[in-house]
């Protein structure tokens, strides 16, 4: 449960940096939810290698990488295509 607060407080971390760049700039330059999960995407990357690579735990790597990395990293995706796609009913039904 800690990988997924940890991987919560990586994405929005990227969020509101997207979101600040483009407050800063008055122009949007960055979708604030994509920079996000890139962020969540890169340090998904970084902590499997460094969990695939560390000795002593080769029985337990397969779980591991699936518990810590996969499951959290799903779960926001599947979080953020739902808000995307509820967003898009939305504008769909409410034509300018």
């Amino acid at each position: 449960m800690g990988a997924l607060f940890f991987y919560t407080f990586i994405y929005f971390a990227g969020h509101f940096a997207a979101l600040g760049l483009n407050a800063i700039t008055n122009k949007k330059l960055l979708n604030h939810r994509w920079v996000g999960l890139t962020g969540v995407i890169i340090v998904a990357i970084l902590h499997a290698y460094k969990i695939i690579t560390s000795t002593g735990h080769d029985e337990d790597v397969l779980y591991a990488v699936s518990y810590f990395v996969v499951f959290p990293v799903v779960a926001i995706s599947a979080v953020l295509i739902y808000l995307s796609g509820k967003e898009k009913d939305k504008d769909d039904n409410n034509p300018k």
